[in-house]
């Protein structure tokens, strides 16, 4: 009997342990499920920011234009300016890509395009065939206006490449009595802006036109540790981003033909077709 009771208690212990085991495999199977499907939902998301991303990017080059300068301002206390300013007025082109069967007309009065929407349907003549068509507004993409302001400083330089070799305050130091030296083109400094992280450094100066001497060169000799340094000198340039404005819109002068797939003839023809 005790052998017996033994053998069933040993037998209970093993598909108790069997059952664990699956149990275990079971949440280690559904565990992996989960995390697939959550790998699977984060490249979906990431897909989706990044069409987003590249819907609102905009990369296009200004295109040249001759300049031409009339009068010069003075400011009102007498004294120079302390920047050069400009601006830019930036629009995106909204395009439109047809598909197959469609046509867009555009007329020369907005009230034109707009009673051949609100009639909705129209039978056209193609080569002596009528066709029924579909006129309905032309829905754009989203577009975006925006203003780019640029401040160059007459008073500001920036300062690249400076050495690491010194605590923040003494390398300050040594950024100030560098710049000091007018034989080196240098000026009076009102101050030095230091960053160690990005060994740069922005320099003011008290008088205008000490700026300019200096970005002549592109390199500025620094005196650090008895030794000469070349450090690297650019202007100092503001940027800012005013009035930005996303907007959607429906052209109010062109229609939208559906209802052409069936029609077999060249686009220029077509074309002509429709104007008539």
């Amino acid at each position: 009997m005790d052998a017996d009771k033994d053998n069933i208690k040993q037998a209970c212990d093993e598909r108790s342990a069997e059952m664990r085991g699956e149990q275990s495999m079971g949440l280690v199977h559904e565990i992996m499920n989960e995390n697939k499907e959550l790998g699977e939902e984060i490249k979906k998301l990431e897909a989706e920011l990044e069409s987003d991303a590249r819907e609102f990017q905009i990369k296009e080059n200004v295109p040249e234009k001759k300049l031409k300068f009339t009068s010069v301002e003075s400011p009102e206390d007498g004294c120079h300016f302390s920047n050069s300013s400009c601006s830019f007025q930036v629009s995106s082109q909204i395009l439109y890509e047809l598909q197959k069967g469609q046509a867009l007309i555009t007329f020369e009065k907005e009230e034109v395009a707009q009673n051949v929407i609100s009639m909705g349907n129209h039978v056209v003549q193609m080569e002596g065939t009528p066709v029924k068509v579909s006129a309905h507004p032309v829905p754009l993409n989203t577009g975006v206006r925006f203003q780019v302001h640029v401040d160059i400083s007459k008073m500001k330089i920036n300062v690249t490449g400076i050495p690491d070799e010194l605590s923040e305050e003494q390398t300050r130091d040594k950024l100030e009595l560098s710049f000091c030296k007018s034989r080196n083109g240098g000026g009076e400094v009102e101050s030095v802006d230091y960053d160690r992280k990005s060994r740069s450094a922005v320099i003011t100066f008290v008088e205008t036109g000490v700026a300019d001497k200096v970005l002549k060169k592109r390199t500025y000799p620094l005196y650090m540790n008895q030794k000469c340094h070349s450090v690297a000198v650019s202007p100092f340039i503001e940027r800012r981003l005013e009035k930005y404005q996303v907007f959607s819109a429906v052209s109010k002068k062109t229609v939208l033909l559906t209802g052409l797939e069936g029609i077999r003839i060249d686009e220029e023809t077509g074309e002509d077709l429709l104007n008539i």
